[in-house]
């Protein structure tokens, strides 16, 4: 008897890739933003902001949290809000949304799910609900863990850590990121080779993962409790 749990996992751009693209603008923004909020808060809410869409991997993945119109208007109104009031929630509010705006956009620039995203076949990168349409893949990171891909996460990540915006431990939480991001990378064309493997050195009462690649929605990853 098994049971089984499986979660979608993005095939276009590492949601690290987002987080440390957001969080680089952010540290620049940082002098503008500071008389509003500290910028550790800013640091974060651009952090957070840059992840989120990716959470509709639980969903319809690139469509049920990607808006890459509609966020952008969002983020423009609640920032411009918020440094109207001097408020510091709406200010950190504002970089939130502008952070998923711009991992919204950038999907445009990455690749599709595939069954194997180095060799691509389908045509869809994310989904525009004020068109009702999904936007072609233009492919320049061509899926998630490619090399162009870690090399983007890497000068995210430095021009993050050497802005003074951040300190020594957004510092060391970014390059222990980015490190975990190249062990991912090293290992992206490999996985279910590696969970096959794997799954066969351990006990039966130990759960195990796989990954599967479909067609239309990114990778499938399989925790299955044998």
């Amino acid at each position: 008897m098994s049971t089984e749990t499986k979660v979608a996992v993005s095939t276009t751009m590492m949601a690290t890739t987002h987080a440390f693209m957001t969080v680089a603008i952010a540290a620049l923004a940082v002098p503008a933003l500071s008389e509003y909020a500290a910028p550790p808060l800013v640091l974060a809410a651009a952090f957070v902001g840059g992840l989120a869409p990716d959470f509709d991997m639980l969903a319809s993945h690139r469509k049920t949290l990607h808006f890459p119109v509609y966020f952008p208007v969002l983020a423009a109104g609640v920032l411009s809000a918020g440094f109207a009031a001097g408020s510091t929630p709406l200010v950190l509010a504002g970089v939130a949304v502008a952070a998923a705006a711009v991992h919204s956009l950038s999907d445009v620039f990455a690749g599709s799910p595939e069954a194997e995203p180095w060799n691509p076949t389908t045509d869809i990168a994310v989904y525009n609900h004020a068109l009702g349409r999904w936007h072609r893949p233009r492919r320049y990171v061509r899926y998630s863990g490619a090399p162009e891909d870690f090399l983007l996460a890497a000068a995210c990540v430095a021009v993050a850590v050497l802005s003074p915006a951040t300190g020594v431990w957004a510092d060391s939480a970014l390059v222990a990121l980015l490190t975990v991001t190249g062990l991912y990378t090293a290992a992206r064309k490999h996985l279910t080779t590696i969970a096959a493997t794997a799954r066969s050195l351990l006990p039966v009462w130990v759960p195990t993962v796989s990954v599967t690649e479909s067609e239309h929605g990114g990778s499938t990853l399989t925790i299955r409790f044998r």
